[in-house]
Order: C-alpha cells, then sequence, then structure tokens
C-alpha cells in the first residue's frame, strides 16, 4: 500500500505540472483526473489494493497520455513556465548530481554575500579505460531553489556578480576550467556600488581575456543578468529553456504601453514569447548558442538521474572540444573532428585522458578563437555588406593599411625610442655639465630660430596643454532657437533661476541655464558641429542598416519610418575627426532613430570602429547622445552584441589605445552594462541620466519607489560609476585635455 501511495501522489504532482504549464485545468482532460485523483483519495482505505492500483494505473496512464500531447506542442510561453517551475532542476541539484565534490566559496545560503549567485570549486570524475580521472573545475552559476525566500528568483545583485568576477579570476590563476550555469529572469536593477550595469560591464570585460577554457549552460536567460556569466569559449542550452532579451511579460508591457500595475493582456504576451524566438531551436538556428542538451518530456525536475548523467557527459564533451581546439598535435585535432562530428549523443562513454591546463600558444589560440566566435555573432542580421568584389578590395586596403601602420608607429617609431635611451643612458652622467656650458648659447639659438609659425604649428598638434576659443552658433544654430518664447528652468523653484528666452538659452547659452547650470537637451547634429574641428569629419560604414532578423510583426514598418525621419539606417554614427587638431575614432549613438538602441548592426559598426582606431593607432570616443538599452526586437541577435561590442573594446585597450565613453541625456540598459561600461574613463555631461533600468523595472522588480535623482550623473559620480561630470560649454575643451592626459602611450601622437 505504500507504494502505491506514493505512485498516488507522485500522479498528483504530474497533474499540478501540468496545470501549471497550461495555466489551468481547462485544457485536455486535467479537470477529470484532477476529479479521479480526489475520489481515488478519499477511497483510499476503502478499496481493495488491487483494485486501487487497477486505478492508480488507469490514472498514470491518463497523465502520460496528456504530458505526451503537450510535449509535442509546447509553446515558448510554455517553455517559459517550464523553467520557472518550482519542480526543475536548480544548480545546488547539478552540484550534488554533476560534481563529485564541491565546496561552495563566498559564503552559504543565507549567509551568502548574495545567495542568487553561487560558486563552489569542484571535482567532476570519469573513467577511461578503468583509469580514474579527477579533474577540478570553477562552477559559478545562479540558484533560483533551495531556499527560495532569500535566493531573490536567481536575480544576481550587483555583489552577487562581483563575487562570481572574483573567483573567476581564481581560476584563472589556478589553471582550471569554469563552468557556468544560467537560471536568472535577469540582474537585480539597483545602482548601489557596484552597480548593476556596471558590474556587468566589468565581469564581461575581463571574461573576453580569461586564459582558461569556460562553458556555460542556460536554462532561463533573461538579458544582461544572463550576460554577466554567459561570455563563454562554447554555450549550451538545456532543450526546454528560453534565453531572450527581455521577458514576454515585459516585452508585452512595452508593446501595449501598459501601466504599472495593470493586468496584461495573456494573448499578448504569448505573441511576444513567440516573436522573441526564445527557445533553444531559435537560439541554435540564429548562432546564439552552439548546442542543445536534450531533456526529459517537458523538462528535467530535480530527481531526474538519467538527466544529471547525461549532463555530466555533455559538460565533459564540450569542455574537451574547446581544449582540444588550442591543441597543435595532430593525433588532438583528429580527435577533436572526430568527437565534433558524433551524433550518438546517448553513447556517454568516456573520450581520453585530456589535460585541461592550457600553456603558452594554447592559451594565445584559446583567446583568439573566442574573439572570432563572438566577432563573428549576428553578423547576418543586418544589411549593406560589401559585395564580394568589394570586400575583397577593403580587406586588401586593410592589409596594406596594417603594413603601413605598423611599419610607421612600431618599426620607425621603436627604433627612434631605442636610439633615445641610449643617447640618453650614454650622456647621463655629463648632461648636467653639457647643460651648464651650452645653456647661454641654447637659448641665444632658441630666441633667434623661433618663429610664431612653429607655435601655432605645436599648439595645433595637441603638443601644449592650449585651449582654442570655441564661437557657438557661428557654423550651426540648434533648430530649438527659432521659437520665440520663454521657457523655465526646472531648478527655478530652487535656485530661483529666471525664465530663458528661446533664442539665447539655445543660441549663446548652448542649451544651459546661466543660473543653475542646468542642461536642456540638444540634438546630436549639435555637438557633430561643434565639438569636432570644422570640416573634420569623415563618416564611415554609413550604408550598414538595421534590420529585422527575426521578422518582427510591424517592425519594417518601424525602421522605415526611423529611416525616413533621420535620413540614416541605424542608431550609431561611426566616423573620424579631429579635436583641435588630435585625430579620433567615433562611435556616436543618438536619440533620433529607435531611442538609440543597440542591435547588430549598431554592434557591428562599433566593432568596426574598434578596429580602426586600433589599426590607426587613434584614440576612441564614445559619445552617448542617448541609448534605450538593446533593440527587444532582434532578441538575442541584439543581447550578444554585448559580450560582441565589449570583447572588441578589450582588443583595443590591450593594445594600448584610449577608450573614453562620455554619457549626456539618457543612457540605460544594455549599452552601459557592457561596452561602454567597462571603460576606464568615462564621464557624464551635466544633467544626464545613468543607469541600468529605468523607474518602472525597478519598482516593479524591488516593489520600492526611487528618488527622482537617482540616477542623476552626480549621482553616478558619487557611486565611481564616472569619472567627472562636464559642461557642455567645456566639452570641447575637457575631451582635448583627457586625448592629452590619459591612456598609454601607444598612440600615435604620444
Amino acid at each position: 500500500m505504500e507504494d502505491i501511495r506514493k505512485r498516488l501522489l507522485k500522479a498528483d504532482e504530474r497533474i499540478t505540472y501540468l496545470s501549471q504549464i497550461k495555466e489551468g485545468s481547462e485544457w485536455g482532460n486535467l479537470a477529470g483526473l484532477r476529479e479521479k485523483f480526489e475520489n481515488l483519495r478519499g477511497s483510499f482505505y476503502d478499496l481493495g489494493e488491487e483494485t486501487l492500483a487497477e486505478e492508480v494505473r488507469n490514472l498514470e496512464e491518463a497523465i502520460s497520455f496528456l504530458e505526451t500531447r503537450c510535449e509535442e506542442d509546447l509553446s515558448p510561453m510554455e517553455r517559459v513556465r517550464i523553467v520557472r517551475s518550482p519542480l526543475r532542476f536548480s544548480l545546488k541539484d547539478i552540484l550534488e548530481n554533476v560534481y563529485d565534490e564541491y565546496t561552495e566559496l563566498g559564503g552559504e545560503n543565507d549567509a551568502n554575500l548574495d545567495p542568487a549567485v553561487v560558486v563552489a570549486k569542484a571535482n567532476i570524475v570519469r573513467q577511461v579505460k578503468n583509469k580514474v580521472i579527477v579533474q577540478q573545475v570553477m562552477v559559478i552559476g545562479h540558484e533560483k531553489g533551495h531556499g527560495e525566500e532569500f535566493r531573490n528568483g536567481g536575480s544576481a545583485k550587483p555583489w552577487g556578480n562581483e563575487k562570481a568576477l572574483r573567483l573567476m579570476r581564481v581560476a584563472e590563476t589556478e589553471s582550471i576550467p569554469i563552468h557556468f550555469y544560467i537560471f536568472t529572469p535577469g540582474a537585480f536593477p539597483v545602482e548601489d556600488y557596484p552597480g548593476a550595469a556596471q558590474q556587468i560591464a566589468r565581469n564581461l570585460y575581463v571574461m573576453a581575456r580569461l586564459r582558461v577554457p569556460m562553458i556555460s549552460v542556460i536554462s532561463e536567460g533573461g538579458s544582461g543578468g544572463a550576460e554577466a556569466v554567459g561570455l563563454s569559449d562554447f554555450r549550451l542550452m538545456f532543450s526546454h529553456g528560453y534565453y531572450s532579451v527581455i521577458s514576454p511579460e515585459g516585452a508585452a508591457a512595452i508593446e501595449s504601453k501598459v501601466k504599472s500595475g495593470e493586468k496584461m493582456d495573456k494573448e499578448l504576451v504569448e505573441a511576444c514569447a513567440e516573436r522573441l524566438q526564445i527557445t533553444a531551436k531559435d537560439n541554435l538556428r540564429l548562432g546564439t548558442i552552439d548546442r542543445i542538451i536534450p531533456e526529459p518530456a517537458l523538462g528535467a525536475k530535480r530527481d531526474d538521474f538519467a538527466f544529471f548523467r547525461r549532463l555530466k557527459y555533455e559538460m565533459i564533451r564540450a569542455t574537451d572540444e574547446v581544449v582540444l581546439k588550442t591543441k597543435s598535435l595532430r593525433a588532438f585535432r583528429a580527435y577533436e573532428v572526430k568527437i565534433k562530428k558524433e551524433e550518438d549523443a546517448s553513447s556517454e562513454g568516456p573520450h581520453i585522458d585530456i589535460s585541461w591546463e592550457l600553456h603558452g600558444e594554447e592559451i594565445k589560440r584559446l583567446l583568439s578563437l573566442r574573439a572570432r566566435k563572438y566577432r563573428e555573432m549576428g553578423t547576418s542580421a543586418f544589411t549593406g555588406n560589401p559585395s564580394r568584389v568589394n570586400a575583397a578590395c577593403s580587406h586588401l586596403c586593410r592589409q596594406g593599411a596594417k603594413l603601413y601602420y605598423s611599419f610607421r608607429y612600431d618599426l620607425l617609431r621603436n627604433q627612434q625610442k631605442q636610439v633615445r635611451k641610449v643617447f640618453q643612458d650614454v650622456s647621463g652622467e655629463g648632461s648636467v655639465f653639457l647643460k651648464q656650458v651650452s645653456a647661454p648659447f641654447t637659448a641665444a639659438y632658441d630666441f633667434i630660430s623661433r618663429k610664431p609659425a612653429d607655435r601655432s604649428a605645436r599648439q595645433k598638434a595637441g603638443c601644449a596643454g592650449v585651449t582654442e576659443p570655441v564661437e557657438y552658433g557661428d557654423v550651426y544654430t540648434s533648430p530649438l532657437a527659432n521659437e520665440d518664447r520663454t521657457i523655465t528652468c526646472p531648478n527655478a523653484e530652487k535656485h530661483g533661476c529666471k525664465d530663458l528666452w528661446v533664442p539665447d538659452l539655445y543660441g549663446e547659452f548652448c542649451g544651459v541655464c546661466e543660473n543653475c547650470g542646468h542642461h536642456f537637451p540638444l540634438e546630436y547634429q549639435w555637438y557633430l558641429e561643434h565639438l569636432f574641428d570644422r570640416g573634420s569629419l569623415r563618416e564611415f560604414n554609413a550604408e550598414i542598416m538595421a534590420g529585422n532578423p527575426l521578422n518582427y510583426p510591424g517592425f519594417d514598418n518601424r525602421l522605415k519610418a526611423a529611416v525616413c525621419k533621420t535620413d540614416r539606417f541605424s542608431a550609431m554614427l561611426t566616423f573620424e575627426a579631429k579635436v583641435m587638431g588630435v585625430d579620433l575614432v567615433v562611435a556616436m549613438l543618438y536619440s533620433d532613430f529607435r531611442n538609440g538602441t543597440v542591435g547588430a548592426a549598431e554592434g557591428e559598426k562599433f566593432t568596426q570602429a574598434c578596429e580602426r582606431a586600433q589599426l590607426r593607432r587613434r584614440p576612441l570616443l564614445a559619445y552617448v547622445h542617448t541609448t534605450g538599452g538593446i533593440r527587444i526586437q532582434e532578441g538575442t541577435l541584439g543581447v550578444v552584441q554585448m559580450p560582441k561590442c565589449t570583447m572588441a573594446v578589450r582588443r583595443y585597450i590591450d593594445s594600448g589605445g584610449l577608450y573614453i565613453v562620455v554619457y549626456d541625456n539618457n543612457s540605460y540598459a544594455g549599452p552601459v552594462a557592457s561596452f561602454l561600461g567597462c571603460s576606464n574613463y568615462q564621464f557624464a555631461i551635466r544633467s544626464s541620466r545613468i543607469g541600468f533600468a529605468g523607474h518602472r523595472v525597478i519598482r516593479d522588480t524591488t516593489g520600492e519607489d526611487i528618488p527622482p535623482d537617482y540616477h542623476s550623473a552626480r549621482n553616478a559620480l558619487r557611486r565611481g560609476h564616472v569619472q567627472g561630470i562636464w559642461d557642455r560649454r567645456e566639452f570641447r575643451r575637457n575631451l582635448h585635455r583627457a586625448l592629452l592626459t590619459m591612456g598609454g602611450r601607444n598612440l600615435y601622437y604620444r
């Protein structure tokens, strides 16, 4: 009878699970099965054992039939409900069943620094020809269960991601692989130090060049929160998981403009889950993951031990593949090809004894393959790619430019440095004496030979810390200045500001209140005309056009409207320019095109800007006129721009480049949490707003209202997210000063 009772309780769990997936008992015969279960439970001790066993068996068969029907026609939103089910396995279950021993680091349970992020040093064991091999790994991921009340639903706080980053570096020091497990609906949106967006950016920046193999597995991947531990050499995904730029509910709220607290339209949520293409098959087709790990029907649960055996095999297999790609021996390379072609994944036998520790050239190859992997992501999601002939010509031009700049700046400049060093070493002891003897003659010669033209050329080249006067309105006047009316400063009540006459405000005053310094928004064209030297702008890659890779309904018309409005094809401008004679490469996100959101086209343009700045030894400026985050209509093809662009920035900075970010107006979400927030030199224009999520998202997530100045530039400075606040009227001078005083010595003008 005890066995029958357990089977009956299991049947109840299965019925409840189906009801959760279908959101009610109206589907199929769930209501009838629930009624039959209640009758059996009520008459459990009244029926004979054989009769009871027969009735339970019939109930189980009926449930199995419904489970099969449900599995055959799972919608994307139903997969989301499977992932969110409390019956689903979690990271703690994986640690217990996939790894043989583990020690949790950074605290345990509610005493953890951030219980939503679990980090453990673990052993994974396999047997090769009667030989037991123990290999160490660092396991990092999100935990949703096993203490749900303090796990925060798997939403990592900034200090949780900081803990993950700190222990990634430990794994790098110990030369052991890292296994990432992603179970998060998104990061917890708080700006307290180290800041949600800024910490995700730091994680991505470091992960781009970690010198150990990294494998990530996605169960629930929500936007930037997933990317904080998602950049890896091999990306796996559970067959019933989902990976998305935003939750279906969030997308529905944006599409319908529903107000906070209002009931969401169920059909629209279902439609958004379908449009975003969030399933494992969708992501494999889009190229954002490498392989799918199959699960049992309706998803794996905590007691699916066969699934855990399969997961262990897949993790070993994926780590082997990453390591083998770094090997130079032909035998290893041939074995790599063999396991890559292996289709029968049910053969969970061991591979061969492969050391997961990498050295020298292997590490270089690992980093090169990782960079190439992310460089190629999303390249089919935009239009405007050159033809084969033009691409070949561009490639030849790049190779020629590479030779030219390498010869000019690497060979000749290094020779000059060597000669100068030898001269300094030889003349060191006698320099004081020679200087005293030759000083009168040198001064006389300088006085006679000095010319005004020399001084002006020197100033123009940026060799002296002089400033150039800026005459606003000579070349370009904002259209906002054409209205004959006054405007009240928002700080008038606090600071007693007088009403401002619009032609003066947007003309002579540059959109700045002369009393309190409040900055009114100005269009991006104002900066193009006043920030850079006249006639120095040379745009490149203007033909790259934002697309609709997911065929999101109605989005083609929105893109056409944005093109007609701006006469441009994307939300990013990339160009070369000069600031007081100093050449630089600029990537500008502007508000007029889809609120400055980033998709595959913008990611490609930014990446190419990094590559151009690296090739020509130019400083790189990312000026953010406005950005609203990642473009949700591109799904995960938009999300992967976060690691892709961060990887490009990291390569540029490692080559000795100077990367400066300046925020203006509103700068939020994915770009700030990746390729913008990773800069060592971040500045904000006064009155700008910088953050990870808006007021509504924070209120809905945390249940608390935030003060109006929560995202202000001053608070960002106080938290250490930016290094300074600039006045718009001093932008040009401050930028020039930064170009001369910041960064390393590999730039052309150093």
